[in-house]
């Protein structure tokens, strides 16, 4: 049973660290499309990630 929930605690914790490093997550709404190597979110605006967008 320790296990169990010992894996599943993991799984949810490593879903919750990569859904909050994408660019133009939240309130941007997300990705549209690329501008050269930067994010365009839904809402217009350029995302600050770091990433590149290919």
């Amino acid at each position: 049973m320790k296990k169990v929930i010992l894996v599943a605690c993991l799984s949810l914790f490593a879903f919750t660290a990569t859904a909050a490093n994408k660019p133009c997550s939240g309130k941007k709404g997300g990705v549209s499309h690329c501008s050269g190597e930067k994010f365009v979110c839904n809402d217009g605006s350029i995302s600050k990630s770091k990433k590149i967008c290919r």
